[in-house]
């Protein structure tokens, strides 16, 4: 297959799918971490009509859609008015709308929980179809993730461990906080590889 994974520097998700033989390309406004030739750096949005089979959007923005940034709305953080907040709101968005929307068979967002204000702005909203954990993938940490599924089968848990802890919330403040928080879970990424990497799935 050709797989998009928009929203992804790391390539964790790329390489899960490209280990099994497909042609996984990442993409972000960043370069890729890795290095790797496979990767598109720009708005994900100008290449999804260029023949892919399944596009997984790894994390994108999501601090306007979900419930934990809510409060902003009607107090925006400092430095911010009110009137940019709703603007980025509406940016964030769209941004989903058209990767839920793209002219591709196979799509999965994966973001928060989202508030009702995004909910109402999205194209064809439709709720989301699971929300999983790492440590039903491998990892003994928590981080609630909700997949919106299009044209996919929910992901079957692959290796449930103990000792769950909650590693990103718990991070200190940063200039990489946001960026380390938003890197995607191997297990998970193998778990999609191998369970959507198929013609049936």
């Amino acid at each position: 297959m050709r797989v998009l994974v928009a929203c992804e520097f790391s390539g964790t998700v790329r390489r899960a799918f490209a280990a099994l033989g497909h042609d996984a390309w990442s993409c972000d406004l960043l370069p890729a971490e890795d290095g790797s030739n496979q990767h598109l750096i720009g708005d994900a949005r100008q290449f999804l009509r260029d023949g892919w089979d399944l596009l997984m959007v790894a994390h994108p923005p999501c601090t306007r859609l979900c419930n934990s940034g809510v409060r902003w709305l009607k107090v925006p953080p400092k430095g911010k008015t009110l009137k940019q907040i709703w603007r980025e709101l509406d940016e964030a968005c769209a941004l989903f709308s058209d990767f839920w929307n793209a002219p591709i068979e196979r799509v999965c967002i994966e973001n928060p929980v989202m508030h009702g204000h995004a909910k109402k702005r999205i194209v064809n909203y439709a709720p989301f179809a699971q929300s999983v954990q790492p440590w039903q993938f491998g990892h003994p940490e928590t981080k609630r993730t909700c997949l919106w599924l299009r044209g996919l089968k929910p992901l079957v848990p692959t290796q449930v461990v103990e000792g769950r802890i909650a590693r990103v919330h718990r991070m200190p403040p940063g200039p990489f906080r946001q960026r380390e928080r938003s890197r995607f879970f191997s297990g998970v990424a193998d778990a999609m590889a191998l369970q959507w990497g198929g013609v049936d799935a």
